[in-house]
This record gives C-alpha cells, structure tokens and sequence, in this order.
C-alpha cells in the first residue's frame, strides 16, 4: 500500500483567478482543479490518498517526507511554483510524479526532479503506473496512447476537498474540441474529436457535489458544444434533475461562438440553469481569424456582435476571452478591441497577448520562423514576436487594453447596457421554477438577500477609495430602481467584487507586471 500525495500548486493572480475578491466572498479560491479528485477515483485501494490544493492550504513538507509518493500538477501559469514544489522534494528522496498540461508539451521541463512524468490523460497510466511501482518496476515516462473512453470515468473525490473553501465546483462532461484554431494546445492534448460522459455519470456527479456543499459548478469543458447532437440529451437529463430537485445549481461553460446558431440548444442550457457562458472571440479582425484558423468565427448568419447578441437575448451572458498580437494585428487592434467589447456589451473580457504553447501549431511555425522568444520569463509578456509591431508597442498596447475595459466607469457603464436592458431576461428556468414553487422561491430569495447584504458589508468595508465605493454604492441603487430582483441585485453586488479584483490586477500592470499574463 502506498501512501500518495497529490498537489495541485498555488496560481499567481491572474485575470480569472479572482483572487482579490475571494476574501470578499468568503472563500480561498475559485474552483478546484479537476484532476486532483479525479486521479483520488482512479487510485485503487488499498493505496491511500491525500489531496492539498496549495490555493486553500499551505504545503507541509514535513508531511510530504514521509510520504511513498507525491505528485505534483498543473497548468503553464502554474509551472514556477511547480519548479519551486519538486526543488524542495529533491533533498527529501521522496519518490515523485509529474502531470498535467504544461508537462505534457514540456517534457523536459523539469529534468531531472521528477521520477516519472506523465504525458497525456492519465485514466490508464496512473493506474498503470500504480501497478508498476508496487512491483519495482516503473518507468521514467508514460504517456496514454489511446483517448479516455469518457464513458468509464469514475465519479470524483469531492470528499477529499474542502469545498466549502471554494466559490465554484468542478463539472465535467467531454473533453475535445472539433475546431483547429492555431494557437490552442486543447486539440494536442485531448485531439478535434468530442468524446462525452452519459447522463448517469454526469447526474451522479452533480449528487456528489451536492452531498458536499456546492451550488454552483464551472463546466470545465473547453468546448461544452462540441458535440451538439450528444450534449443536447444529456443537458435535458440536468434539466430534468434540476426541476426535479429544486435547482439546486447555477452552472458556468465554455462554448463557441456558434451556440447562437442553435436555439434549441440555447433554451436547453438556459433550462439547465447555464447563466453565463466563456465564448473564445479573440479579435474583430477577419484576416487574424483566418490566419490562426478560427473558422468557427467567421461562418454565416450574422456577425460576432450580432451572435453575441442572439446569446444574450436568450437570457445567458457572455463572457470573452480576446487576443492581441496576431500576425495580422497592427497598432490599430486595440482601440478595435475596446469598440469591440463596449458594442458587445460584453462585461467581463480578459485580453491576453498571443503566446504561442509548445507543440501547436503555432510555436512550430513561429519557431521555424526565428520568431519565438526563448526566455522563460519574458519582459514584454509573451514568447512570440510580432509581425506589423514591435513587441513595446504590443506590450504597451495591451497593458491600454486592459487599463480600459476594467476602468471603472467602463465596465459599469458595459454592466448597465446590458443587465438594464429588459430584452435581458437572465435566470429565467429558476425564477419560472420559483414562480410554480412561491414558498420555495421566497426562501431562495430571500437567502440571496442575506448574501447581497453580506457581501455588500464586506466590500465597503474592505474598498479603501471613497470615490470607488460611492461608485458601487450608485450602480446597485441604479440597479434595484430597475430591477427589484434579489437575483438581478446579488449579480451586481458579485460584479462589484469582481470589479475590485480587476482593479488589484489593472495595479499590478501599472508596475509592468506582466507576469501574470505569461500564459505561454
């Protein structure tokens, strides 16, 4: 029997990582990482394990040095910290393991500090490994051949978590993404063809999420819509368990830009409680699309505005994820960025630099080109360099980017233009639920009430300008004199929080911090 630790390492802050509103919401981190309980499910017994998720809770080495194994994951952003993790294990001969993205299109990343990597899925190899290792005959690397038949995924190990540290759940159903797009590892490490849980898997997880605590789950999928003939039944069968339940949870995805092409799937997710969605537009600009072969964004009916559009008004919103440093890019893409976003109405857009991801498409072609910078950590933010700028202007333009669409008035102003816009019906599958359930439906608001007012509490208390709080204090007055919904009320006081997490970040950029960004 091995005794096995598994970490998942801190992240830096970062866009998405909301670190500077966690202690507003009462939490650690955003969302557990899913591989850490997964791999828990994959470990047979009698082998026991611990899991540490360094976001929630400190490293004890002392704890690690008795340990038979230790295992370290984790994501580009996080490979500094992963460095620093297996440095401090090297002097305690603890037998140690390394998986996860980064490692798999940097194998060699960690020399010698790892005594066996794992490249890939790992639904075969851990195990594989595991049976190995108790014989004595592991080896240095292993790598998954064959794709993870989703259909055999075991339940995960939210148990092994403190889940009450986090403001999310983890949800999973398919992994893969039928698009090409140049610069995207996704297609590498899990290939172009969709493969998906059935509905009891899905429901079994969401039960287990439940049992500990949690009601509202990211879909991790990178494309949830990959696959719209297989995801439509499933997403009916949360939709059946959700009434059947009381909807009990409020889920986030990640989909492409031709969900609006879809209106059935559109009221499938909406009905499912999917209140806002991650949609990769990149640019505005056509010929960087074609270039990096983002197709799926430039098909027919309508333009990226007018599908963004279709979205919102079927009740979900749009979040965006945009990309400056295209080939095709010149100056003039980001004030373009910036028209972009305010005419989308899109509130929450993280603009990164183009970095180009080892084993894409795009680090070998830049890298046949001369144009990849070899730095680890580089000063302008990125490993590529651009075509029609200099990498100042396409650092110092981002960094504009950035410091203007988490302006205050700026994002506020993007809020408004669309949540006081009544063609946004938002939260509509739980508010009719409420409406057949009124005493439910008074319990349930009221608790978000409670929320709102704590949560507000918190944030005047913790925003140190005066300005920036009679800013908040104005926009959730406007709010309620428009919509007298508790639910409409706590996303405002939630995009206030977050809000002042953008801030903490748009400071760090005024320093020319650019690590954060450095997602490459």
């Amino acid at each position: 029997m091995a005794d096995i630790v598994l970490i998942n390492p801190r992240f830096e802050a970062s866009y998405w990582g909301f670190e500077y509103a966690m202690p507003l919401l009462g939490k650690k981190a955003n969302l557990p990482v899913a591989c850490l309980p997964l791999l828990a499910a994959l470990t047979p017994a009698p082998h026991r394990v611990t899991l540490i998720d360094e976001n929630v809770s400190e490293i004890d080495f002392e704890r690690l040095s008795q340990a038979d194994i230790v295992g370290v994951t984790g994501m580009s952003v996080q490979r500094f910290r992963m460095l620093e993790i297996l440095q401090a294990l090297k002097p305690l001969n603890v037998f140690t393991v390394v998986g996860g993205p980064w490692v798999t299109v940097r194998e060699d990343y960690f020399a010698d500090l790892a005594d066996a990597i794992f490249v890939g899925e790992a639904e075969d190899t851990w195990p594989l490994f595991l049976d190995d290792w108790t014989r004595g005959e592991h080896v240095r690397r292993y790598e998954q051949l064959q794709k993870t038949d989703m259909s055999k995924v075991p339940v995960p190990r939210y148990d092994l978590l403190d889940c009450k540290q986090y403001v999310f759940g983890s949800l999973q159903i398919s992994r893969g993404c039928p698009f090409q797009c140049e610069f995207c590892d996704i297609i590498v490490t899990f290939g172009r063809r969709p493969r998906l849980k059935d509905s009891s898997q899905v429901i079994d997880e969401l039960n287990a999420m439940r049992r500990v605590g949690m009601e509202i789950a990211f879909i991790v999928d990178d494309n949830l819509i990959g696959n719209k003939r297989a995801i439509k039944p499933i997403l009916q069968d949360v939709v059946k368990w959700q009434k059947k339940n009381g909807y009990p949870f409020t889920f986030f995805a990640e989909a492409s830009i031709d969900l609006a092409d879809d209106p059935e799937l559109l009221e499938i997710m909406i009905d499912a409680n999917i209140q806002a969605v991650f949609i990769g537009v990149e640019t505005p600009n056509e010929e960087s699309l074609k270039e990096t072969k983002k197709f799926q964004n430039l098909r027919a009916g309508g333009s990226v505005v007018e599908k963004i559009s279709r979205i919102q008004r079927a009740g979900i919103e749009v979040w965006t994820g945009m990309i400056v440093g295209f080939d095709n890019d010149d100056t003039s893409i980001f004030n373009a960025q910036l028209d972009f976003v305010k005419s989308a109405k899109i509130v929450h857009a993280m603009c990164g630099m183009l970095s180009a991801i080892p084993k894409t498409p795009l680090y070998q072609r830049l890298s046949d080109a001369g144009r990849l910078d070899p730095s680890d950590v580089s000063p302008f933010g990125t490993n590529i360099i651009p075509l029609q700028m200099s990498r100042e202007e396409l650092r110092d333009g981002y960094r504009q980017v950035m410091l203007q669409i988490n302006d205050c008035a700026s994002y506020f102003d993007r809020a408004d233009s669309l949540y006081l816009d009544s063609d946004f019906q938002f939260n509509r599958a739980q508010q009719a639920h409420w409406r057949k359930h009124p005493v439910r439906g008074y319990i349930e608001q009221f608790k978000i009430l409670v929320r709102c007012a704590v949560l507000y509490r918190r944030l005047m208390k913790t925003v140190q300008e005066p300005e920036l709080r009679q800013e908040y204090r104005h926009r959730l007055a406007q709010m309620w004199r428009v919509r007298r919904q508790p639910s409409a009320l706590f996303i405002y006081v939630l995009k206030c929080a977050i809000h002042y997490h953008y801030q903490q970040i748009t400071a760090r950029l005024e320093r020319d911090d650019l690590r954060m960004v450095n997602t490459f």
